[in-house]
């Protein structure tokens, strides 16, 4: 039993170094010449219109970020907060450091197909 729960816990820390790595990644990338935050969050919305259109691929990665949103906006979430304060937050907050690193590297993703179809498309106009 105990063995189980070190396997637990041993997993978890894994996977919140994992995200933090991916995060210091993408933030890191964007310092060496990558695409601007601002640039980033200004293709979100285009993102979003290109993959409901299908057009754009990201479907199930937009449709995990949207649900890690909703969870980490949800009034549902406080209760744990409010019993189990250190536990409730630590896991908004790798789920806020999930959500950070996968923006920052599908808005990548995006930037790069966008430019890739510009130039397949040349009279291809943004919406």
């Amino acid at each position: 039993m105990l063995e189980a729960a070190k396997g637990d816990n041993m997993a978890r820390t894994l996977r919140r170094t994992a995200a933090f790595t991916a995060l210091a990644k993408q933030l890191m990338s964007g310092a060496r010449g990558g695409p601007s935050l601002s640039t980033r969050l200004a293709a979100v919305p285009r993102m979003i219109k290109a993959t409901a259109r299908r057009e754009y691929d990201g479907g199930m990665r937009v449709a995990m970020m949207a649900a890690a949103t909703a969870y980490v906006i949800s009034p549902l979430d406080f209760v744990p907060e409010a019993f189990l304060f250190v536990v409730g937050l630590a896991d908004d907050a790798v789920m806020i450091t999930w959500l950070a690193g996968s923006v920052l590297s599908e808005t990548e993703r995006f930037l790069e197909w966008e430019k890739h179809r510009d130039a397949v498309l040349p009279g291809t106009v943004r919406p």
